[in-house]
């Protein structure tokens, strides 16, 4: 079992324990999403694979306050918003602007990048350097505009 999978489930064991019914509904969520996924694919995961879904789960998340809050929904942004914070709590901690794009530069030079052509091996190198802590949306368009497109 990966460590983050072990640690959502003993934190499931102590919302369960002391009452706190909210957070252990949004844990249950994660670990039934994880558990679908291994069932799906009849895999065991890793640490990896548990924190990709942890940021898809949050992605989901944020993509639901905006359109909550478009709507005029008050109330779903605020259950939508605790959710959110509680899947945060589980990955790793954002990255800065700069350290971001120091990674992109690094990832450039590795790579010997000339220009866009080349964007897909620099997003493979950063990808795996910012997993979980940043925003793939914003380093991909930092990378395309550190490549000159």
């Amino acid at each position: 079992m990966s460590a983050l999978k072990a640690r959502l489930t003993d934190d499931m064991k102590l919302a369960m324990k002391s009452g706190d019914k909210s957070r252990l509904g949004v844990i249950r969520l994660l670990l039934a999403a994880i558990k679908q996924k291994e069932v799906d694919e009849r895999i065991t995961l890793s640490d990896d694979d548990v924190l990709a879904i942890l940021v898809k789960q949050s992605k989901q998340r944020r993509e639901s306050i905006d359109q909550f809050k478009t709507a005029g929904r008050d109330d779903l942004v605020k259950t939508e918003q605790f959710e959110l914070e509680v899947i945060e709590t589980y990955l790793p901690a954002k990255l800065s602007e700069a350290e971001i794009r120091q990674i992109i530069t690094d990832a450039i030079a590795a790579t010997g990048a000339q220009g866009v052509a080349q964007m897909g091996a620099v997003m493979n190198a950063v990808r795996a350097k910012v997993a979980g802590r940043a925003d793939l949306a914003t380093v991909s368009q930092w990378v395309k505009a550190a490549l000159g497109a």
